[in-house]
């Protein structure tokens, strides 16, 4: 058996103690119920152990949940079968593996999601991975963040309106930054592809 690496190695470590686990989906995420999708199929990119998947599962959306740690996606699956809810969970580093595909018949989604993960070069290739008409959701903490909470560090945080200058090709539906979910300082943006754009 293959060891696993530093990020998936610290990841595990983290979620084995109970650390990074969350139960209920984001309050960002479920505000904007009225606006996403509820059919077709989704992905929560670097979802942890699927707080916001399970959420838009049981809104009735094919959901596939990647993660680095196996044992953040193996809480997903046990809350998911505890739940009745259909998940479908991938193990990847995407910052070396890159996004994963929705199917070999058709590789587009028509959700993402990305929820406290930056990756600058990631969220630029985002746009190719949606079906037309498909919605990409990203919210992460800026650097205004560091006022209330010591963590996450500066490093691994948004400058102030940055996030919008990361996403390109997509029409705009929200973009905000506020004290949200949890009194975090949060960007968040929401953007759908043309529908009129043909597949890459």
């Amino acid at each position: 058996m293959t060891q696993p690496d530093g990020d998936q190695a610290r990841w595990n470590r983290r979620y084995a103690r109970g650390q990074a686990e969350h139960r209920e989906p984001s309050s960002v995420l479920v505000g904007l119920d009225p606006q996403l999708r509820r059919e077709g199929c989704a992905l929560d990119l670097a979802g942890g152990s699927g707080r916001n998947a399970l959420w838009l599962a049981e809104r009735g959306l094919d959901v596939t949940l990647s993660d680095v740690s196996d044992v953040a996606l193996g809480h997903a699956r046990q809350l998911a079968k505890s739940r009745g809810v259909g998940l479908t969970t991938v193990q990847r580093d995407v910052v070396v593996a890159g996004v994963p595909a929705a199917s070999d018949a058709q590789p587009l989604w028509d959700l993402i999601v990305c929820f406290n993960f930056i990756d600058r070069a990631l969220y630029s290739r985002l746009p190719e991975h949606l079906q037309p008409g498909g919605q990409l959701l990203i919210a992460h903490p800026t650097v205004r963040n560091t006022e209330r909470h010591a963590r996450p560090s500066a490093r691994f945080l948004l400058d102030e309106g940055e996030l919008p200058t990361l996403v390109s090709g997509l029409q705009v539906l929200r973009c905000d930054e506020g004290w949200l979910d949890g009194e975090h300082h949060l960007a968040l943006l929401l953007a759908v592809k043309s529908a009129t754009e043909a597949p890459a």
